[in-house]
């Protein structure tokens, strides 16, 4: 009997262990749309750009960009629709926003391309012709080395712009206010042919 209260007591403690393991273990939770967490992506985590911020910024920068007078005049009636590239926008922030930044990118290629007035020259074979030309990626817009490589692309027209930052801090609460500035710039000219600032604002409570 004392063999069998031995294994009853074993197996009882081996549930219980297990009970509380699973407990305290940590839990992936899925959320958005068509799930049980549809508004997981609403609360801010953290005063650093999130997907939610950059939604915003880029429809902020290219619903005044689609409906302004120049793509009105010189895009959307253009025929065959103008060959935009898109220059890396320049992290003026004391963040390291670098995964955002392609994130941003990606969302502004994706807008143009879905506008069905713009062609846009596909990233990767922009990157090859920076780099053959002894550029960084991540090289500020120079207007002369750009008209370089936008006529090596056939591109008509560059998106270019930077993001910036300013933090301040009241006892334990902190802020930080994003600006994005974004520039259409037509290459052959250097003209700027729109332009444009959002801003998004992020604060953490302590």
């Amino acid at each position: 009997m004392g063999g069998i209260e031995n294994r009853w007591c074993q197996g009882i403690a081996l549930c219980v262990c297990v009970a509380l393991l699973t407990s305290c273990a940590p839990r992936a939770i899925r959320g958005g749309a068509g799930t049980e967490n549809p508004n997981l992506d609403v609360p801010a985590m953290s005063t650093t750009l999130d997907k939610k911020d950059i939604d915003y910024l880029v429809s902020e920068t290219l619903d005044p960009l689609l409906s302004s007078r120049f793509w009105a005049s010189e895009v959307r009636t253009a025929s065959p629709p103008p060959l935009f590239a898109i220059w890396p926008i320049q992290n003026n922030t004391s963040y390291h926003i670098d995964d955002q930044l392609l994130t941003l990118l990606s969302s502004i290629e994706t807008t143009l391309v879905n506008s069905g007035d713009a062609r846009v020259v596909n990233r990767q074979r922009q990157s090859e012709l920076v780099a053959e030309i002894g550029l960084q990626q991540s090289a500020p817009f120079d207007p002369r080395t750009a008209r370089r490589v936008g006529r090596q692309m056939g591109a008509q027209y560059f998106v270019t712009g930077k993001i910036t930052s300013v933090e301040e801090k009241i006892q334990s609460t902190r802020r930080v206010q994003y600006s994005l500035f974004i520039q259409v710039i037509e290459i052959e000219t250097g003209l700027i042919k729109f332009q444009n600032e959002a801003a998004r604002s992020k604060a953490l409570k302590g």
